[in-house]
């Protein structure tokens, strides 16, 4: 692209028309979401049942999977880091994009303090009659790595890559919380909570990315390419649609004494709902992305 056609004079190439509102529906929607989890699944005996049921639940299914997952806990922080920073570091230096680089830096680190910050300050779990660790654990760290590390690629590249990159991206932070939950790590609400203070954090530094460079970030009109296929959407749509459908029945043929006659249903039921709150994450951020990626003169 020719510095003629970067959008550098006035009004020459900008964000979708209203696309800051929906940035800023989309950070509320999170801070709700976030409320809610806590209300939910920690303050309420049926929100606590749910998800400490899933937790007991993943010790009758930890095996040879659960000592994979576990080594891929371990080295969790070493991959989402290396990748964050190869890219990040690739981009900022080939491209120019240090302003944007600049603001997912501090965004990932402000996602991840706020993690722990959450973790040391929220209050313990309430007594509500459900046997449980009262130490609360709300939200996962490991989830909030992996995912905000996912979301700053995410954010570093041109619109043409976000939706393959998000379906990659949402896929490796799904995997992350359902391995948290196979270790008795995390409850499956503690995964969801992660995925939603990094759409907190994020989605305000997206509207700020879009702010420091429109041009790498307008999606030229007509072009078409592969990691921006309609695939790459309907594929985490439907992968969804499969995991709300899994939970239902999983919830609704769970017996009376499940997680004490060798039931696993809860614990399916919660590795659904991480699905189903990633891929619905990953759906929103590119549908969020792309619509503010189309130009406007």
């Amino acid at each position: 692209m020719t510095s003629s056609s970067q959008g550098r004079s006035p009004g020459a190439v900008r964000p979708a028309r209203g696309s800051g509102f929906l940035f800023f529906l989309g950070t509320g929607a999170c801070i709700a979401g976030l409320v809610a989890t806590f209300i939910f699944f920690v303050r309420t005996t049926t929100g606590q049942f749910i998800d400490e049921s899933a937790l007991s639940e993943a010790v009758g299914i930890h095996g040879p999977a659960g000592k994979v997952s576990t080594q891929f806990l371990d080295m969790l922080p070493t991959i989402s880091l290396v990748m964050a920073a190869v890219v990040v570091l690739a981009l900022s230096i080939i491209k120019h994009r240090w302003r944007a680089a600049a603001i997912v830096v501090a965004a990932c680190i402000g996602a991840n303090l706020a993690t722990q910050v959450l973790k040391e300050f929220l209050p313990a779990r309430p007594d509500v009659g459900v046997v449980t660790i009262a130490l609360n654990s709300l939200p996962s760290g490991h989830t909030t790595l992996a995912a905000s590390a996912a979301a700053a690629v995410f954010l570093m590249v041109s619109p043409r890559w976000r939706p393959l990159v998000g379906f990659i991206g949402g896929t490796y932070a799904i995997i992350t919380g359902a391995s948290t939950v196979l270790n008795q790590w995390h409850r499956p609400a503690d995964v969801v909570a992660a995925f939603l203070m990094v759409g907190i954090f994020m989605i305000p530094a997206g509207w700020l990315v879009f702010r420091t460079g429109p041009a790498w970030n307008i999606r030229q009109p007509g072009s078409k390419h592969f990691g921006s296929a309609a695939l790459w959407t309907l594929l985490p749509t439907a992968l969804g649609i499969l995991a709300a459908l899994a939970a239902a029945y999983a919830l609704a043929t769970v017996g009376n004494d499940a997680t004490t006659d060798g039931s696993t249903n809860y614990f399916w039921a919660g590795t659904a709902l991480i699905v189903i709150a990633g891929y619905l994450s990953t759906v929103t951020m590119t549908a969020l992305f792309g619509y503010a990626a189309r130009p406007r003169r």
